[in-house]
């Protein structure tokens, strides 16, 4: 006897969950942002990023991941702008923590207020080998994972007016 495939259950994927997650676009007074290249990744340039810890707020995790991936502290920053709801997946099967499959990120538009010498990449652990200030049309998607250019992409529109392009395939 076969089975009337109409009568089975339907397969629905495990949902997704987000990990909390902050980044931070700093701005200096020539109205270039700051990217950083990614210490494991060569050629992976982006913006400071990291996980909200438990009992923590977006705006105290921002401030705190910045101080420990680039050595700036909160007075050497303004706060310009946020905006939150921005997901993305990790490629299958990864799960960060064996629980999350994607981070879901606020955003935090800030003017960077120190001097140059006040970045300092070694700050705690280092995540980035280098960093440079460019202007915000200058970014190019190919620096980033494909799974994260969604959200790049939609981040530049947000902040800058800006479509970055695809790169060519």
């Amino acid at each position: 006897m076969t089975a009337n495939m109409s009568q089975l259950p339907a397969l629905h994927p495990m949902p997704v969950v987000y990990r909390p997650n902050v980044a931070a676009i700093l701005t200096n007074a020539q109205r270039q942002i700051f990217i950083a290249e990614r210490v494991n990744i060569r050629g992976a340039w982006q913006f400071p990023q990291g996980g909200i810890d438990d009992g923590e707020d977006a705006e105290t995790a921002v401030f705190r991941e910045l101080a420990e991936e680039i050595g700036v502290r909160r007075e050497m920053l303004e706060l310009l702008d946020r905006r939150g709801g921005y997901r993305y997946a990790f490629p299958k099967p990864r799960l960060k923590y064996g629980i999350y499959g994607g981070q879901e990120q606020t955003y935090f538009l800030m003017r960077f207020l120190g001097r140059d010498t006040d970045v300092n990449l070694a700050a705690t652990h280092q995540e980035f080998a280098r960093w440079r200030w460019i202007h915000p049309e200058e970014f190019q998607l190919s620096w980033t994972p494909m799974f994260k250019r969604g959200v790049y992409r939609q981040v530049f529109l947000d902040f800058f007016g800006l479509a970055l392009e695809n790169p060519p395939q």
